[in-house]
């Protein structure tokens, strides 16, 4: 993230001195067309600078003897920041990482430009993955954590690029000098009394692995439970009229908290349209390639409960809403998040979405029995 050292200079905007180097705020361009602007020393770095890179990024902090020092603030082609500490011109030291929104993507160590020791990486939807990363700064290794976004349950085992291989259900107990310890679950665990030290008790606790679904199987252990989600909610007969089951509440939750998560099978958005209407009522819209599909008769929960997302019943007036989720088992996914406050037992609902007149408004069309609530919903409202 430094500049190139071979790159030659082309120009030079800015006074010389008798040796016609570069001496006091200068502008030098390179071969490259790298560009550095700050203050130099009879043709060395010395001061407040900044680089600016062929690719659009840029690098602002402190030369001294022609090299960065200390701290200073790498900013990618995409808005997105690196704010670390250089030594002779290598990122060493203490940084922290945040996208263009400003939001935290990572905190950890860097060692000669490569992630080093215990990091942390932060997923925008409040999850993060934790632990001792490889030698080339990878979360790779058997010391790795994903960590759900209430900052407690987590799974902690093997990882590979940041992938789950085989992992354990744990409690996140403590964070010290950046080094979390966990306590493995249920009843045979160890505690670890230091990162270092941490073991894995091949004991009666589950096995999480990745798996991520396809257009014909959406899950290899149908009945394993989402640990986080299972704490969270629960299915029962929906207090809706005429809606089957619904999605419930066990614990009271403030606004913003993920509730639960729609996994499913992943189809095509043509798959999906040109089949018949009546076998598409546990379809959600990933993105603009992907549907995901909970169909007969992993509908219900005894074929398959290991997300309960797609129980959620549909509300004009929803306490809840759909958000995008990076899942460590199953990968990229839905999940329901709650927009205002929900009590322990209350009903959680989401709006579905549904083009409230035709196909080819924004939306998939709606079937008949929302278009009649529609109705109804619009007629109360007048009054």
């Amino acid at each position: 993230m430094d500049s190139d050292d071979d790159n030659v200079e082309e120009t030079v905007e800015g006074p010389l001195d008798e040796d016609n180097q570069p001496h006091g705020f200068c502008k030098v361009t390179y071969s490259s067309s790298d560009r550095f602007e700050g203050h130099f020393v009879h043709g060395e770095k010395n001061g407040r600078g900044k680089f600016y890179f062929f690719d659009g990024s840029t690098l602002e902090g402190n030369c001294i003897d022609d090299a960065l020092q200390g701290q200073a603030v790498y900013t990618y082609e995409d808005g997105s920041t690196l704010h670390g500490t250089y030594i002779d011109g290598e990122l060493n030291g203490i940084a922290e990482e945040y996208d263009s929104e400003g939001h935290l993507t990572f905190r950890g160590q860097y060692r000669d430009n490569v992630r080093w020791g215990v990091c942390w990486m932060y997923f925008s939807d409040g999850g993060c993955l934790v632990g001792e990363v490889n030698e080339d700064g990878e979360m790779t290794g058997d010391k790795i954590a994903y960590v759900y976004p209430e900052g407690k349950i987590a799974l902690l085992g093997k990882f590979v690029d940041g992938e789950i291989i085989e992992g354990h259900l744990a409690i996140l107990k403590s964070v010290t000098e950046g080094k979390p310890q966990f306590e493995l679950t249920p009843d045979d665990y160890l505690l670890a009394k230091s990162w270092s030290v941490l073991k894995f008790q091949a004991a009666k606790c589950p096995v999480y692995t990745f798996d991520k679904s396809t257009s014909f199987c959406i899950s290899t252990n149908c009945l394993l439970p989402d640990p986080y989600e299972n704490e969270r909610v629960y299915v029962a007969e929906s207090l809706i009229p005429n809606a089957g089951e619904g999605l419930f509440a066990k614990v009271a939750a403030e606004p913003d908290t993920v509730m639960a998560f729609y996994n499913g099978m992943r189809l095509t958005h043509e798959e999906v349209d040109s089949r018949d209407w009546s076998i598409n009522g546990n379809t959600i819209s990933l993105d603009g390639d992907t549907v995901l599909d909970v169909p007969e008769p992993y509908n219900s929960t005894k074929r398959y409960c290991a997300s309960l997302g797609h129980k959620a019943n549909h509300s004009f007036t929803p306490n809840c809403s759909y958000a995008t989720f990076i899942h460590p088992r199953f990968g990229p996914i839905k999940s329901i998040r709650t927009i205002q406050a929900v009590q322990k037992d209350e009903e959680l609902t989401v709006a579905y979405g549904y083009d409230h007149y035709s196909a080819g408004k924004g939306g998939p069309e709606a079937p008949d029995w929302y278009k009649l609530e529609l109705q109804a919903f619009q007629h109360v409202q007048r009054k």
